[in-house]
């Protein structure tokens, strides 16, 4: 479990680098896998980088096309693209500082010259073309440079007894350590390199603790992925393989490699030094993949020293990949056999699994068309449970409403005989005591006629709405928005809903509506009309009010 918790983790630290565009430092994610998986990203894509640094040389050298710009401006902007080139194409960087021995001889300036020629000097180490770099740096008299142009002297010194003994195999130590002492005494010791370089001689003397903490302080300082990111790692890489923490050693150099690559930086270091660590590891893919990006990298910059550094060593690499590839070839002869027999093992079997799918396909075929009959027989016996459900529904709602009438119309009669007998009572009261005038009076009074209209009508909307207690609801849900009945307080139905009220019950004639209500046969066609044309759906909204109160009747109009 844990093991696959871990894979996931990397997927998604590899997701964030490569496809998201996450601005993460490598350094933010303790997780060698990961770094390493990004690293092999980087080396894959380092094309990319290589692609943008000569986009900036282009930027600057189409500076140099400026018209009647001065030499002085020429030599600012050939400086810079020696500095770009310097760790990047050997052979640029020596043609710009040559470009600038010669602006600084036409403007008989003695320190661009010396500054320019110390360039130079520097790219001939560089490219193992020492003689050169010697006689330039030989016929130089220190005492005559100022500081500033002193500081590169010694550093051009330095450089080149570190090149040579590299590539002779016999290194001048106390050569190299005599011009680091000599640059050190020159440098401002706020400065990037002279820190740097103490920690050069902290870690020659094997003071790796005091080398360590100006490391980090410097690493809090500079920015990710730079020339000096990629120099004080690769130092802190070196001073944990010192230690025997081989985990710090390879975390730094992987932080080195990757801000070479980032900043095409060609002549590197770091990932010699991991190939060495993976090689040992026994992770030969990785070891010969980043030796072959040391020597790519050698070889594009023209590095002459690194080139050499790496002559023995990719041999013993490379020995070593070649090995493990015949191991695997051997073992891919041995699984392809295995797989040839177990391909024809399964031609064999697929032969019988498709007879038995034939005969399979015939019996299912003849299940299909069984099932078929069944369906449609299942279909018209749901067709008739439908219907007869629909005519079970009806004799229940037509038993509902019957046995609510009865009961009503019993209740009702009983009622009305009662105020029958009431009415003649009165009226005989009147007659006996020859109150003929107040007689006449009450005789010629429609009050009781309308009283008792008005007291049919309660009865029948309490009624109607006790059987469909959502009509108003539903009957306003078919109307337009703006046509919505709104009922008068203390109403329960209108002249229009009782009109529809009686259609629900099933009394669809004009003339038993209209006699019911107390009004004309036009009166109720243009009650219809008039809500027929208010409604959502003129044409179904009859049929729709026939069935408020059915289950399902929303859904039956919504798929109608």
């Amino acid at each position: 479990m844990k093991t696959v918790l871990r894979s996931l983790s990397h997927c998604a630290i590899i997701f964030l680098f490569l496809f998201c565009g996450v601005d993460i430092p490598i350094y933010a994610v303790d997780d060698l896998k990961a770094m390493s998986e990004y690293l092999d990203h980087i080396i894959d894509n380092k094309e990319s980088f290589t692609k943008q640094k000569e986009h900036d040389i282009a930027n600057l050298k189409n500076l140099l096309k400026k018209k009647n710009s001065s030499l002085e401006y020429r030599y600012e902007i050939n400086l810079k693209l020696y500095n770009e080139y310097k760790k990047f194409k050997l052979d640029s960087a020596i043609y710009y500082a040559e470009r600038n021995v010669q602006i600084a001889d036409t403007l008989n300036n003695a320190n661009l010259k010396y500054l320019s020629e110390i360039n130079l000097a520097t790219s001939y180490s560089y490219a193992g073309c020492f003689r050169e770099s010697e006689a330039i740096l030989k016929k130089m008299d220190s005492a005559r440079l100022p500081k500033e142009i002193l500081c590169e002297y010694y550093m051009a010194y330095f450089r080149f007894f570190e090149h040579y003994g590299a590539i002779s195999n016999r290194p001048n130590l106390e050569q190299v350590r005599l011009y680091r002492d000599s640059l050190l005494q020159v440098l401002d010791p706020s400065s990037f390199d002279y820190k740097i370089n103490m920690v050069g001689k902290y870690v020659d003397q094997g003071k790796n603790d005091n080398a360590e903490k100006i490391l980090f302080d410097l690493l809090g300082t500079e920015e990710v992925d730079t020339p000096n990111y990629a120099i004080i790692t690769h130092y802190l890489g070196y001073i944990y393989g010192t230690k025997g923490r081989r985990d710090l050693e390879k975390k730094y150099y992987i932080m080195s490699a990757i801000a070479d690559v980032k900043s095409s930086i060609k002549e590197n270091s770091s990932f010699l030094r991991l190939a060495l660590i993976y090689h040992e590891s026994g992770d030969i893919a990785k070891a010969f993949k980043y030796t072959q990006s040391a020597i790519e990298d050698a070889v594009f910059s023209q590095v002459q020293f690194r080139t050499a550094q790496m002559a023995g060593f990719y041999s013993i690499i490379n020995a070593s990949y070649q090995a493990k590839e015949a191991k695997t070839n051997a073992a891919l002869k041995t699984y392809l056999i295995l797989i040839s027999v177990l391909s024809l093992f399964l031609i064999l079997l697929v032969i019988y699994i498709y007879k038995q799918m034939k005969k399979l396909s015939r019996v299912k075929k003849e299940l299909s068309n069984v099932n078929t009959q069944l369906t449609e027989l299942n279909k018209e016996l749901n067709e008739a449970n439908d219907l007869l459900h629909g005519k079970n529904n009806q004799l229940q709602e037509s038993n509902l409403v019957k046995e609510q009438y009865i009961g009503q119309f019993f209740n009702l009669c009983s009622t009305y005989i009662d105020k029958m007998e009431n009415y003649r009572k009165v009226l005989y009261k009147l007659g006996i005591t020859r109150q003929y005038e107040e007689l006449i009076k009450i005789l010629k009074s429609t009050a009781v006629v309308d009283n008792e209209l008005d007291e049919l009508y309660t009865h029948f909307d309490s009624i109607f709405l006790s059987l469909y207690p959502t009509f108003v609801t539903d009957f306003n849900d078919l109307l337009a928005d703006n046509e919505k009945i709104v009922l008068k307080s203390g109403d329960l139905l209108n002249k229009e809903l009782r009109i529809y009220a009686l259609l629900r019950l099933g009394i669809t004639d004009n003339v038993k509506i209209a006699s019911f209500l107390r009004c004309s046969m036009s009166t109720i066609y243009n009650y219809r009309t008039k809500m027929r044309n208010k409604a959502i759906d003129r044409d179904k909204f009859e049929d729709m009010v026939m069935c408020i109160g059915v289950v399902g009747h929303k859904e039956k109009f919504d798929k109608g």
